[in-house]
C-alpha cells in the first residue's frame, strides 16, 4: 500500500514557476514508476510527467516539454515537479501517481497507475 500526499500547488502569474512535491508513504517507493498528471475545469485527466523506477523520464511533450521537470528523491521518497514558464492554460488540479509499471508507454496511461494522491490546485493568472 502507498499513501501520496501532494502540496506545492498556489496563485501565480503567468510566466512563473512553482515546485510541486508528492510525498509517499509505504515500503519499495524505489520501485514504483512515479507519474503527475492534471484535470483542468471540464477536461479530463491527462498525463503530465513520469519517471521510471530505473531511471528515465517521459514527458508530454506537446504541453510541457522544456518548461517541467519531474524528479525523485528515493531516499525521502519524495516525487517533484518542476514547473516553469506558467501559462494560464496550465491551471488545473495536479495529481501523483504510483504505478507498478516502468514502461514509458505504460507511464502516461491513467489506468497503469495504482495509487493516487488527492491533488493539489495550480492557477496560473494572465
Amino acid at each position: 500500500q502507498v499513501q501520496l500526499v501532494e502540496s506545492g500547488g498556489g496563485l501565480v502569474q503567468a510566466g512563473g514557476s512553482l515546485r510541486l512535491s508528492c510525498a509517499a508513504s509505504g515500503r519499495s517507493f524505489s520501485t514504483y514508476g512515479m507519474g503527475w498528471f492534471r484535470q483542468a475545469p471540464g477536461k479530463e485527466r491527462e498525463f503530465v510527467a513520469a519517471s521510471k523506477w530505473s531511471g528515465g523520464d517521459i514527458y508530454d511533450a506537446d504541453s510541457v516539454k522544456g518548461r517541467f521537470t519531474i524528479s525523485r528523491d528515493n531516499t525521502k521518497n519524495m516525487v517533484y515537479l518542476q514547473m516553469n514558464s506558467l501559462k494560464p492554460e496550465d491551471t488545473a488540479v495536479y495529481y501523483c501517481a504510483a504505478s507498478r509499471y516502468n514502461s514509458g508507454s505504460y507511464l502516461q496511461m491513467e489506468s497503469k497507475y495504482d495509487y493516487w494522491g488527492q491533488g493539489t490546485q495550480v492557477t496560473i493568472s494572465s
